[in-house]
């Protein structure tokens, strides 16, 4: 089983489930390191000043957002350190939603959910919840550091937690700008029965072992090829590690009671939705809004 990431709790109402999230998608590309052809040593990254071209320390560099084109608002570490959310452990889930209302576009990374500590009972009872009202769980979670909203939805006899991209964080499909002749396009009835022919005749059922990525499967094998011959350069790497808490379960029924009975501490805080790229903004309009803007390094070639 791979290790876990991260340990925490579901929570809803007043009802935690202890869990433990592992990773539920690997990858097996190719990845190229740079060495020094005479050394055969790691080549790391360059901090190179974009105008003069000149290599600049590390004591020299400050992080800066985009205000308007050509000019920055600075932030010190401590300033970005205080405006990460706090980790609290929990998936908190703050609605239950028909998952076909989930656009696709906002589907991002996977992940499994699996009990840990005594949890059995309660995390059963919340993936056949899920599956007998046919809803997923949108919940808020941070992870390394940084807040995600989430969906958790159950998956045979377990559960997944998929992370979400923030409404903010997807274009509309309006960006597209479509022609007319797509959009409204006139398609003869004849055509349309030749495709669906088509399709029908060639359906077939999932087959993930017959999927095969070639120019991965090609790569290695000269690699193995090449390390039959001896041609092999050895290059040390240092792993990281990483550990975090878990949550305890309490009576399940009388939590169940207690959730449902309305209590002040029992309400989950619903958090205020962001706005869909399209709305207009709510604020002023008076100062531009800053522009979201990665810190962009110097990317290995490939």
């Amino acid at each position: 089983m791979p290790r876990a990431i991260w340990k925490g709790a579901i929570s809803f109402g007043l009802v935690h489930i202890p869990v433990a999230l592992t990773s539920a998608t690997s990858s097996h590309g190719v990845d190229f390191d740079w060495l020094d052809k005479r050394s055969m040593d790691p080549v790391g990254y360059k901090r190179v000043n974009k105008v003069t071209g000149k290599e600049i320390d590390k004591e020299n560099i400050v992080k800066g957002v985009e205000y308007e084109k050509g000019r920055y608002v600075v932030l010190s570490e401590e300033e970005i350190r205080e405006a990460h959310p706090a980790s609290t452990q929990t998936i908190d889930i703050f609605s239950f939603v028909d998952s076909t209302q989930i656009p696709l576009q906002n589907i991002d990374t996977p992940y499994y959910l699996s009990p840990d500590k005594r949890g059995e009972k309660v995390y059963a009872l919340l993936r056949e919840t899920l599956s007998s009202t046919q809803k997923v769980a949108l919940a808020l979670v941070v992870l390394h550091t940084r807040q995600h909203l989430a969906a958790v939805m159950p998956i045979e006899d377990a559960m997944v937690l998929v992370m979400l991209r923030w409404p903010s964080e997807v274009r509309s499909l309006q960006s597209l700008e479509l022609p007319a002749g797509v959009s409204n396009a006139k398609l003869a009835k004849g055509e349309l029965d030749m495709a669906k022919r088509l399709v029908k005749d060639m359906s077939g059922d999932w087959a993930p072992d017959e999927y095969q990525d070639s120019f991965t499967d090609k790569i290695m094998q000269l690699v193995e090829q090449k390390a039959q011959q001896g041609k092999i350069a050895a290059v040390e790497k240092v792993p990281g590690e990483e550990g975090r808490r878990s949550a305890d379960v309490i009576d399940l029924t009388e939590l169940l009671k207690r959730s449902l009975g309305g209590k002040p501490a029992a309400a989950a805080k619903k958090p205020k939705a962001a706005p869909a790229k399209d709305a207009p903004a709510k604020t002023a309009a008076s100062k531009p809004k800053p522009a979201a803007k990665k810190t962009t390094k110097t990317s290995k070639a490939s």
